[in-house]
């Protein structure tokens, strides 16, 4: 059985992803990025008022759909306390950032805005933390080192 032919903008939003200096990441509503917080906790938004003017949430009104390489079994749905539905990818509230000037515009990553930072996220639904175009000039000299080491901490290996 099919579903009625009805425009996928009047049910839930659709999620797919692009690739830039940060890697391959989700976008939302024409290919704008979509962002982590990581002062949420696991399926709850702590973003809202100030916060969630600068970073608005992305939102459906019907099931969220998965666009070509995103996995529909990390996309859900939380009620947000101003009773709208915003979606979540692996249990990631998801977000747009204001300052972003549209497709491919990733001017939000790494930010600290609100007191914790801002990431955009892979399609197997973890933070890409890492800085992409705007960073390479500062870890030119680094960057024979792969992997995911990160900088600072010292040299204790818990």
């Amino acid at each position: 059985a099919t579903a009625t032919a009805t425009p996928a903008a009047s049910k839930g939003v659709s999620v797919g992803t692009t690739s830039g200096s940060n890697g391959t990441y989700l976008t939302g509503a024409g290919g704008r990025t979509l962002y982590l917080w990581v002062a949420d906790a696991n399926n709850m938004s702590s973003c809202s008022g100030a916060c969630a003017t600068s970073w608005p949430p992305l939102t459906t009104k019907g099931k969220p759909t998965a666009g070509n390489g995103v996995t529909a079994s990390q996309l859900g749905t939380i009620k947000r306390s101003d009773g709208s539905t915003q979606v979540t990818y692996n249990g990631h509230p998801l977000y747009y950032f204001a300052g972003d000037s549209g497709a491919g515009s990733t001017n939000g990553q790494g930010s600290t805005q609100f007191g914790a930072a801002w990431w955009v996220v892979s399609p197997s639904g973890n933070a890409i933390t890492k800085s992409g175009a705007a960073g390479a000039a500062s870890s030119a000299s680094g960057s024979a080192s792969g992997g995911s080491s990160s900088s600072g901490g010292g040299s204790s290996w818990g």
